[in-house]
């Protein structure tokens, strides 16, 4: 199937606002159709650009998880306990203990004694995962550019905008199971 097929399939895939309200009537709710469109749309383009970004990452050997890892590593000058980097990428310890062990394996972190609080063990961002970094750093936001390339400054200011307003309202569904966002 060519990438014009793929598209279209993907497009006829997502509820219209026609299916969405059909929806909404059948069960009776009092809900907005078009929200449940943008919705059903956004969580279609994530999925969408969750595959597309497997596909980039596997061409350097890792994954995304894996990159989030080595590039938060690089951010917090190469030395973070497991449990920061959990936390900032907002997954499990035992998640981040996975991506850890498979980085250490291929050579680009390794572990060691913290030299912030010695009964701890730091994970350190090694001159090979440095390396790999700055290897793939202009193919890396050459593609991340191009993945918003369709849009204008303005308009990237302004999905910028809503995507931290978006991103607000999950954060609170998070929160709180079952409530509505402010």
């Amino acid at each position: 199937m060519n990438n014009n097929n793929r598209k279209i399939n993907d497009m006829e895939a997502i509820p219209s606002l026609v299916q969405s309200q059909r929806q909404i009537d059948r069960y009776n709710l009092d809900i907005d159709a078009q929200a449940i469109l943008v919705a059903s749309r956004l969580m279609a383009a994530g999925a969408q650009l969750g595959q597309a970004s497997e596909i980039h990452f596997s061409r350097f050997g890792l994954s995304t998880g894996r990159y989030r890892v080595l590039a938060d590593l690089e951010d917090y000058e190469g030395e973070e306990l497991p449990s920061q980097l959990a936390e900032h990428l907002g997954v499990t310890r035992a998640t981040v203990t996975g991506l850890i062990d498979i980085l250490e394996r291929d050579g680009l972190v390794s572990r060691r004694l913290s030299s912030k609080d010695g009964r701890q063990k730091s994970v350190i961002l090694t001159e090979e995962g440095a390396k790999k970094l700055r290897e793939m750093a202009p193919e890396h936001f050459a593609w991340l550019e191009a993945t918003v390339g369709l849009l204008s400054i303005d308009e990237r200011s302004v999905f910028l905008d809503l995507l931290g307003r978006v991103t607000q309202g999950v954060s609170a569904l998070m929160d709180e199971p079952g409530s509505k966002p402010k």
